[in-house]
């Protein structure tokens, strides 16, 4: 028996049987992607398979013969229902891709992305008779290639060698914009293990941040003091009424914060680096999205925080080598110089210590000696004669004869044995061009 013809749109009457989509409804039964099937002007739910009453939120959501917007009320501030009474007045089809929808009420909202159609059911006649939807879920995907991008740059950072407090803050901004609703924290063990410091926090209070910086690790130390204990994630749900947060409760409430979730970051020896903390405004467990996020990102934090201290440890030890180096280097000039002077000792007896290793300023006056070492001695008498050559064969121990010459000249200059070279100091010679003599920082020697 053939139904009868359902009228055209916005008459408002209930469709017919023939048209519930029941071959849909099949061919959706088992599959991921999302269907369901809407009558009438109210967009009234007739069908739906299980992923699209699993994606809604499951529960008490689980009914049909309901309007959808009495079932989904948020759909109606996000604009959803204006896009099927659309559809449903011209009869053209929508298509969105990637869109954002906030699905839930309170604390047990979800933010979520779709791949999705709205196309109008019609019945035999041509008519219009609702909106039919199929979609996909894309929220993984979405996050997975944001992630993925996010990680990749948070990478090239480490990799270059960025300070640790901008790859931290980094990491707390991106989460943070994956989950508008959490606020990240990250804390940094000391090198002894007993302490936390603050890491990165660019969305706490700044009062909080320096109230938690150097907790002690223990069990009962908050979320994170205790999670760095035990070596494990701990998870408090509410605040107000978790035995671990008494001694921080008040300093809680003053921020604002009602949730707290923190994991151990562990590194690859198992020693513990510090904590990665997800606040929430609301008492409320995390979802498994929420958890993703937090195993992948203390992983790179782990990763962050051991290149920090093994550039930390290259660098010390480059410096000490340095200190090191310039030790040594001091020890063998040292030890040059005495070697030096114990062979010239040896040599020619003790040698006077000048300010510099060039000739002195002051005249002096030289006796030779057969061993070809000069006796320095200070300036003579006004008056008194000036050795102004060496002897061309002295005996052993003998002194030569004094040319006579009066101290100080005449005239302002040099006497000829004394007068300096063009080269201050280096080459000295009397007036017997036979006698050059070369003087060095160590004593003279045969020009």
């Amino acid at each position: 028996m053939r139904p009868d013809r359902e009228p055209r749109t916005g008459e408002g009457t209930r469709p017919s049987p023939a048209v519930r989509d029941p071959d849909l409804s099949v061919l959706f039964g088992t599959s991921t992607a999302l269907f369901a099937s809407m009558a009438g002007p109210a967009h009234v739910l007739e069908a739906a398979n299980p992923a699209f009453f699993a994606a809604i939120g499951g529960g008490q959501r689980e009914r049909t013969g309901v309007p959808l917007g009495e079932l989904m009320p948020e759909l109606e501030s996000q604009g959803f229902l204006r896009l099927l009474d659309q559809v449903y007045r011209t009869g053209e089809r929508h298509v969105g891709r990637d869109t954002r929808v906030v699905i839930g009420v309170g604390d047990r909202a979800r933010e979520a992305y779709f791949d999705f159609t709205y196309e109008a059911r019609r019945d035999t006649g041509g008519n219009v008779v609702g909106v039919r939807m199929i979609g996909v879920e894309t929220t993984r995907a979405k996050h997975a290639r944001r992630l993925a991008a996010e990680q990749r740059a948070l990478l090239e950072q480490i990799a270059r060698q960025a300070p640790l407090p901008e790859v931290l803050e980094g990491m707390c901004r991106v989460i943070e914009e994956l989950s508008p609703d959490v606020l990240v924290s990250v804390l940094l063990a000391d090198e002894e293990g007993r302490r936390l410091h603050h890491g990165a926090a660019p969305s706490l209070p700044d009062f909080y941040n320096q109230a938690i910086d150097g907790i002690a690790i223990g069990e009962g130390v908050g979320s994170c003091g205790t999670a760095a204990y035990r070596r494990r994630k701990v998870i408090v749900t509410d605040i107000a009424t978790d035995p671990l947060w008494d001694d921080f409760r008040e300093l809680a409430g003053r921020a604002g914060l009602a949730a707290c979730w923190s994991t151990p970051i562990l590194g690859r020896d198992g020693r513990v680096l510090g904590t990665f903390a997800m606040y929430h405004r609301t008492p409320r467990a995390p979802q498994d999205t929420d958890l993703a996020l937090a195993g992948l990102f203390v992983g790179t934090a782990a990763l962050a925080v051991e290149r920090h201290h093994a550039e930390q440890a290259r660098r010390t030890a480059d410096a000490r080598e340095k200190a090191a180096r310039d030790d040594l280097s001091y020890l063998l000039t040292v030890s040059t110089a005495l070697a030096a002077r114990s062979t010239r000792e040896r040599r020619c007896g003790a040698w006077p210590s000048w300010p510099s290793r060039r000739w002195p300023r002051s005249p002096r006056w030289t006796s030779w000696r057969p061993d070809g070492c000069a006796g320095w001695r200070p300036p003579p008498r006004p008056g008194a004669p000036v050795n102004c050559s060496p002897p061309t064969a002295p005996s052993a121990g003998a002194r030569t004869t004094p040319s006579r010459a009066s101290w100080p000249p005449a005239t302002p200059r040099w006497p000829d044995a004394l007068r300096p070279a063009p080269d201050r100091g280096r080459n000295w010679a009397s007036p017997d061009t036979s006698a050059c003599r070369s003087w060095t920082g160590s004593g003279p020697s045969a020009c």
